[in-house]
């Protein structure tokens, strides 16, 4: 990819995969630059391996991003591996990762789905609240500032709302309401919000 700001202006895509088996195991496979696959390496894979720094957790989800990955436990809390350039991890540093590393600022909160753009990730808690971190230059972490963010931030704007599903695309984020009603932000240069 190169410099992976140059990935802010095209689509979410991803050069590696991610999959989850019923026992909560977490597998990688594609290309590694960044260390995406969370093996310990930036060996690229054209196999599925293992995640085994998740070995002692059970996974019930995960998301790959452009060069990042995110794995959430049953426990509810979230790891996250790879390409931290944009703070897309959540621990609070620039520094890439490659195992899985807690995401920090997320005590407290019970987390029930994640998200994973180019450069930014979120995630929706069991009460419904919405955080996000990483690369904020089109406003895709919904907290008004359009700053980058290194720690999960509360997206602002849907503190009225019951939210139950969430959703990401490269550089714009979306949540479903318990209502029906959908919210869209962050990048609109291809109308992708829907306003």
């Amino acid at each position: 990819y190169g410099d992976h700001r140059d990935l802010h202006s095209f689509p979410a895509r991803r050069s590696s995969d991610l999959a989850l088996t019923s026992t909560g195991a977490v597998y990688a496979w594609g290309d590694n630059w960044a260390g995406q696959l969370g093996d310990g390496t930036t060996t690229s894979r054209t196999t599925p391996t293992l995640v085994t720094a998740l070995s002692g957790q059970t996974v019930t989800a995960v998301a790959a991003g452009g060069s990042h990955s995110l794995a959430l436990t049953s426990t509810g809390a979230v790891y996250a591996w790879g390409n931290n350039g944009d703070g897309q991890l959540g621990d609070g540093t620039t520094t890439q990762r490659l195992t899985p590393t807690l995401v920090t600022g997320l005590s407290g909160q019970t987390v029930a789905a994640i998200e994973a753009g180019d450069t930014h990730s979120i995630v929706l808690t069991s009460t419904g609240a919405v955080y996000a971190w990483g690369y904020n230059g089109y406003g895709q972490l919904g907290d008004g500032s359009g700053e980058t963010r290194l720690v999960p931030t509360y997206v602002l704007g849907l503190n009225d709302q019951t939210i139950s599903a969430i959703a990401v695309g490269g550089d714009h984020s979306l949540a479903l309401t318990s209502t029906g009603a959908v919210y869209a932000w962050g990048n609109n240069g291809d109308g992708q919000l829907g306003d």
